[in-house]
């Protein structure tokens, strides 16, 4: 038995479950959200508590129990709290600007880098060096966090870039370091 797929997850107040026959829908105060569950996978709702069994003792089905199990209880978590991820910009110069939806980047190029985030996602300009990104999808804000680092990511020697609010940056000594 998978240690995580045979867990139960408890469904939070505020939150409601649907089974219809492969696909599990999860709504709450944030929103919705749909999974279909993988062949061989069920599910069992038993008053509050959502539990997750699998057909055969395979190592395909061993692999998604787990996997089900982890990605139910994020949908869970992500209707009823959401989830955000704090980024910041460093560098001389390097500043970020709201533009309704759109998020303006000056990060270096002789131009200035708009993204237009997917439906789901919000973006919010705390200052001029910080912004956040979320929503209810834990892999759509960690997808679209992870496109905008990419756009300029943090380089070793000055730090300069985009990089996540919790993220350290490791510092590599520049050419006068062997003198």
């Amino acid at each position: 038995m998978s240690r995580i797929g045979r867990n139960p997850i408890t469904i939070p107040t505020g939150v409601t479950v649907n089974l219809d026959g492969d696909t599990l829908r999860v709504k709450g105060k944030l929103g919705e959200l749909t999974h279909r569950l993988p062949d061989g996978i069920n599910a069992e709702l038993e008053g509050n508590v959502l539990r997750f069994k699998r057909a055969d003792d395979g190592r395909f089905q061993r692999s998604l129990h787990g996997l089900t199990r982890a990605l139910a209880a994020n949908m869970m978590v992500g209707v009823s709290q959401g989830y955000s991820k704090g980024m910041e910009v460093v560098g001389v110069g390097y500043r970020c600007d709201q533009k309704g939806r759109a998020l303006m980047l000056a990060v270096g190029f002789s131009h200035r880098v708009i993204f237009i985030p997917p439906d789901g996602v919000t973006l919010k300009v705390t200052s001029q060096t910080a912004f956040s990104v979320s929503g209810i999808n834990k892999e759509l804000v960690g997808d679209v966090a992870a496109k905008i680092r990419a756009i300029r990511p943090p380089e070793p020697y000055k730090g300069k870039g985009i990089k996540y609010a919790a993220e350290t940056v490791r510092r590599k000594a520049g050419k006068t370091a062997g003198k």
